[in-house]
């Protein structure tokens, strides 16, 4: 069963890790998939042509979303190849991670520009057309970081806390659009940034967790799937955990 067909998903930072794994994943279910991709021309090339054999659209943007103008260039161009925009994914996120007392202004300044000052400027360009078409899903990656906090990730936590604010923020704006937005908050999920740590740290974060493992790509791709579809026409403004347990 395919839950998105005839639908156009554009997802950020979408060529490895968690966000390749919800591009695949709406792509399994019909959408089409416009992503955007900072550095490797090579590797969103491979990935358009991963995307194209499900027999999908697929059209990958190198950009800085945080950009406005930017922003709205990608927006508009997907308007112009796609014909609609119906699901949005803020998933491209970076970590600068250190004790707030070493902590530069630039680190601070990178993670909140790529975190959360680019969901702003994407959702704001996005919902003109979702307005439009009197439709649409915003789904915000967030962190359960942005709950809990953890030492080291001040700026991390504080971009992640700020996209729950954001996205219920959003949900009570666009509601009566019939717009929805709501948040995913990943645990500890294996990904090649989690495959760097030493087994002890990756024991540690473990011992956790209620279900005693690390999740994967697919488990938030799932839940993507979900609030992108319509089996959750109903929901809207709510963070969900994605983490085993490891919050309650």
């Amino acid at each position: 069963m395919t839950l998105l067909t005839g639908k156009t998903a554009l997802v950020t930072g979408a060529t490895r890790g968690i966000g390749k794994g919800i591009a695949l994943k709406l792509a399994q279910h019909g959408a089409n998939i416009a992503f955007t991709f900072v550095s490797s021309v090579e590797k969103a090339k491979a990935f358009e042509a991963e995307l194209a054999a499900l027999g999908i659209k697929a059209k990958g943007f190198q950009s800085n979303a945080a950009e406005f103008a930017e922003a709205d260039k990608i927006v508009d161009e997907i308007i112009k190849d796609f014909g609609s925009l119906d699901i949005l994914v803020n998933n491209a996120g970076i970590t600068r991670d250190g004790l707030l007392m070493r902590m530069t202004e630039q680190q601070w300044d990178e993670v909140m520009d790529t975190n959360l000052k680019s969901a702003f400027a994407l959702t704001k360009s996005a919902m003109r057309p979702m307005m439009k078409a009197k439709s649409g899903s915003i789904i915000n990656i967030t962190s359960v970081v942005g709950i809990t906090g953890n030492a080291g990730q001040a700026n991390y936590a504080a971009s992640k806390a700020g996209m729950i604010g954001f996205t219920k923020s959003v949900a009570k704006e666009l509601g009566s659009r019939n717009i929805r937005c709501n948040a995913i908050a990943p645990g500890f999920i294996e990904t090649e940034m989690t495959e760097a740590l030493s087994e002890e740290v990756r024991a540690e974060w473990t011992k956790g967790i209620a279900l005693k493992r690390g999740g994967s790509p697919e488990d938030v791709a799932n839940c993507v799937l979900f609030l992108a579809s319509d089996m959750s026409a109903y929901i809207s403004g709510q963070t969900i955990n994605v983490c085993g347990g490891m919050v309650m």
